[in-house]
Parts: structure tokens; C-alpha cells; sequence
């Protein structure tokens, strides 16, 4: 990621909430994004009250933030 916003958790919000996500599954495919900025961009959709399709290039693609896929 190349620029914070004001939405973006910190690093001790982060460490807060990285331990109540699940581990990325045994024997299955890696993840292919960060969690963190999963979750990162879904903060700046709900805090900006912006479409998905308006997100930020910084983050990975609104269809992934918005379906999940490619994060478990």
C-alpha cells in the first residue's frame, strides 16, 4: 500500500484484531491478498459512504473486498 488514510487501522488496532481472524487454511491454496488491507479497504467504503467500484488503486480490487475471494 502506498498511502494511509484516515480510515486505515493502526498498528495496534491491527494487532487487536489480526488475532480473531482464522488462519489461512491447511494444504490450500495461499492467500493472495492481506487481510489487513481486506479489511482496511472495507473501513474506507463504510466510513466514505462510497461504492465499492470507488475504491482506491491502493487497495486490491473492489470484487475481492466485496465477494471475499481470493482472502480464505
Amino acid at each position: 500500500m502506498n498511502q494511509a488514510y484516515p480510515s486505515d487501522l493502526t498498528d495496534d488496532q491491527w494487532s487487536l484484531l489480526e488475532a480473531l481472524l482464522p488462519p489461512a487454511k491447511l494444504g490450500g491454496r495461499p492467500r493472495s491478498v492481506d487481510l489487513r488491507q481486506v479489511i482496511n479497504a472495507i473501513l474506507y467504503v463504510l466510513v466514505g459512504g462510497c461504492p465499492w467500484s470507488y475504491l482506491p488503486h491502493d487497495y486490491p480490487k473492489y470484487k475481492t473486498v466485496y465477494s471475499g475471494d481470493g482472502v480464505t
